[in-house]
This record gives structure tokens, sequence and C-alpha cells, in this order.
């Protein structure tokens, strides 16, 4: 019988093929202290209103499960 060989993703390149390691070139962009601040702005704003939304989703569904869900469970 022949055995089937298992290798792993990396196994079937020979070593002289292996890609580049992934890192930014050393001069790439360096974002100024003004671009910084906006960008950590902007990102506060965008987690600001998805967690509104996640509240008034929240809220949403209760109301329409209406108090009989709510207040009228068996504990």
């Amino acid at each position: 019988m022949a055995q089937k060989v298992h290798r792993k993703l990396g196994d079937e390149r020979p070593k002289e093929e292996a890609p580049p390691a992934v890192r930014p070139p050393p001069d790439g962009v360096v974002l100024t202290p003004e671009q910084l601040r906006r960008r950590r702005a902007r990102s506060i704003a965008i987690a600001s209103v998805l967690g509104f939304l996640v509240v008034l989703f929240y809220v949403v569904t209760i109301v329409k499960l209406g108090p009989g869900v709510v207040l009228n469970r068996p504990l």
C-alpha cells in the first residue's frame, strides 16, 4: 500500500523561493502629529456611532418584545 505524505502549507516550496518578510520599508509613510490627531478623532467618532447603534438596537428590541417579556418573567 502506498502511504500519503501530509505536508504543511509552507513545505511545498523550496527554501530559496520563500517570500520575503512582510514588513513596511524603513522609509515608509510617516504621519504628521496633525494627521495622527485627526485619525484618532475619526476613530473615536466611528466608535461612538457604533456604540450608539448597538444601544439603539438593544432598546428597540426590548421595546418590540413588549412589557410581558420583561415584567412577567418567573424568577
